[in-house]
Parts: C-alpha cells; sequence; structure tokens
C-alpha cells in the first residue's frame, strides 16, 4: 500500500456515536470528552508490572501485550478514548532503521541520516512491515465495541529530527543545519517520511482505528516563518494521504502556541493545545472550523484535589464556546502522577459538563 493511493471511506462503526467522535465533528456531547496522552503507559502499576524485562519496541510488536496496555486505563479511569500503545518510531524500525529506545535516553539512531546517500535507509513501508499493528487493533476493537481507539504517527519534522540528530535533542543543531543549509535534501527527506507516516495510519485506520493523531513533538523548535516553508507541506501530505477515510486528523505539538493557525492549516479536523495558551485564545488564533484538544497542564495533577478541580474548571470555562472540545492534558501523562488523580478528574469533567 503506498501513500499515494486512494483510501476507501471507513463505514461507521460501533463508536462513531461516542461523545469523543462527536465532539471531533463538532457535534453535540453528552459531556465533554476525556482522554490523555500517555494514558497507556508508566503512571499505572499495572503496566509497569506487564511490562517487566520486556524492551520497549519489543512491546510494540507483541499484539496481546498491546492490547492489554492500550486497555488498562479505559478500564480504571473510564475515559472516552483509548490511544493505541506504540512509539512514533516503530515505523522507522519496521523498515530497517538500525534503532533502539535507550531507557532513560529515548530513541537512538546508530547512523543518523546526514547525507542524500543516507536517505537510502528510508524505504516505502508495507503494511506487511507491521502486521502486529493490524493485528492488535483488530483485537482491541473487538474488545472496545463503542469506546474509540485513536491511532497515531510521528510527524515528519519531528520524526526527521530524531534521524538527523541521532537521538533526542534540545537545540536541533543538525536537523536545523540541514533545513537551512541543504534544503533540497531536507524537503526530500521530510517527503520520505510523510509517506511513510500516512502508510503508518492507514494501515491503523484500515485496522479499525476511529481516529488518528499526529504528534509533532518537536515542532515547538521552529518559528513559524520555517514551519511554513519546510514542515507544513509534509505534514500537509500526511493529512491529505488519510482524508479520504473519513476518521477525525487531530495534529498536536509541544510549544506551539505560535504554530497554531499553520497546524491548522496543515488540514486537521482537531487541533492539540499544550497547556501554554488557554483554550479560547487558542481558537481566536486557528479560528473557525475546527474543534479543539486540551489542555491542562500536566503537573496541576500533583497538587491537591480541590487545586486539580479549580484549574480544571479554568479549562473548562475557557473551552465553553468552543465548536468542540475534547479534554485532555496540554502533554503527556508524567511516569509519577498518581493514577487515582487521573480518575478522578476523568470524573469531574463528565459530572461538570454533563448535558
Amino acid at each position: 500500500m503506498s501513500a499515494n493511493d486512494a483510501p476507501r471511506a471507513q463505514q461507521p462503526s460501533a463508536a462513531y456515536d461516542s461523545a469523543f467522535l462527536k465532539a471531533c465533528r463538532r457535534e453535540p456531547v453528552p459531556h465533554t470528552p476525556v482522554w490523555f496522552m500517555r494514558q497507556a503507559g508508566r503512571s499505572l502499576p499495572e503496566y509497569r508490572k506487564v511490562r517487566e524485562g520486556i524492551p520497549m519496541l519489543e512491546s510494540c510488536m507483541r499484539p496481546e501485550l498491546v492490547t492489554e496496555i492500550t486497555l488498562q486505563p479505559v478500564r480504571r479511569h473510564g475515559v472516552d478514548a483509548a490511544i493505541y500503545f506504540s512509539d512514533i518510531v516503530v515505523p522507522l524500525k519496521a523498515i530497517g532503521i538500525d534503532l533502539d529506545i535507550k531507557p532513560g535516553v529515548g530513541p537512538v539512531v546508530e547512523r543518523p541520516i546526514r547525507t542524500r546517500e543516507d536517505l537510502a535507509q528510508l524505504r516505502d513501508l508495507t503494511p506487511e512491515d507491521v502486521s502486529y499493528v493490524t493485528e492488535a487493533i483488530g483485537l482491541l476493537t473487538r474488545e472496545l465495541g463503542a469506546t474509540p481507539l485513536i491511532g497515531f504517527a510521528g510527524a515528519p519534522f519531528t520524526l526527521a529530527s530524531y534521524l538527523v540528530e541521532g537521538g533526542p535533542s534540545r537545540t536541533y543543531e543538525n536537523a536545523k543545519a540541514m533545513m537551512y543549509g541543504d534544503p533540497e535534501l531536507w524537503a526530500d527527506l521530510l517527503d520520505r517520511l510523510a509517506d511513510i507516516t500516512a502508510a503508518f495510519l492507514k494501515v491503523q485506520i484500515e485496522a479499525g482505528a476511529s481516529a488518528v493523531q499526529l504528534f509533532d513533538s518537536w515542532a515547538g523548535a521552529l518559528a513559524p516563518v520555517d514551519y511554513r516553508r519546510w514542515v507544513l507541506p509534509a505534514s500537509a501530505k500526511v493529512f491529505d494521504a488519510v482524508a479520504g477515510y473519513g476518521v477525525p486528523r487531530i495534529h498536536f505539538g509541544v510549544g506551539t502556541g505560535e504554530l497554531l493557525p499553520l497546524m491548522s492549516e496543515a488540514g486537521a479536523d482537531v487541533v492539540g493545545v499544550d497547556w501554554r495558551v488557554p483554550m479560547d485564545e487558542a481558537a481566536r488564533r486557528i479560528g473557525p472550523g475546527k474543534a479543539l484538544q486540551g489542555n491542562l497542564d500536566p503537573t496541576v495533577l500533583f497538587a491537591p484535589t480541590e487545586a486539580v478541580e479549580a484549574k480544571t474548571r479554568e479549562v473548562l470555562d475557557s473551552a465553553k464556546d468552543l465548536e468542540g472540545h475534547v479534554f485532555n492534558l496540554g502533554h503527556g501523562v508524567m511516569p509519577s502522577t498518581d493514577p487515582d488523580a487521573l480518575t478522578r478528574l476523568v470524573e469531574y469533567v463528565h459530572t461538570r459538563t454533563a448535558r
């Protein structure tokens, strides 16, 4: 399956009328839906137990383990959507990139891409490369029933940054040096990654994912003029490639307050907002026609319950006039978060926003 193949529109699933998908479509909802980025992960003791002794990338390739981890926060917290358990570098590993996720460090690439010859490492992704994803999503959709499953992928810029830097970075000097110094190579790199990302999302949608989210975790390192010129075309290519399926497309980045209008322009139906910009201001920057997702500061969950509820009310009040609102954190759940705080937060949002 090529990223350029014409997608087939999905048939409505059991989850079609869920609060989450209604909010994404900017339709009336019975309550504001809630899910959390990184909800299937390190904050849950049951997650740590089933992952014990299993490397991260290996855990992403075991369908039954992926299913269990993805379901854990749905059972515990009563969230309105599940997020598929994986990692943004999984499609890169699947096409043969020599990388590993090192504990306490993150993804590390053995041979960073620095020259045009290095682009040969990036071949097309086929469904057979990630057959374990298709199997896991099949298991999940049967278990989840009317609860939507969100598929996801890393955006071309963030993947390119890992590949060029060779691992996590605070300055992105190698990636930016390529972007400014060899713009043709940079454009070709992002274009290839857009095809790989689109193919990965197509696999997830065709297997049964009800929505997809594109994580551009590092896009906040860019000025708007650079984002528009060097990043937006590749992200738009990904969103265009999956548009015909009719599933909501979510776009999220960290530190992207100045980029919100451009991230919306890339083609998402729902724009994720981190905790730095109030929801009403984010809506003003983005303009009409989009649902928004966010945006409680994840560190608020370490405060007493009364403080968490007060800050949650601020988010809900700021979002009260939005065309569609999906409540989430403004970034991922932190590993040391008390799971009970997340459960209480879901119940509080549901109760306070019940129509």
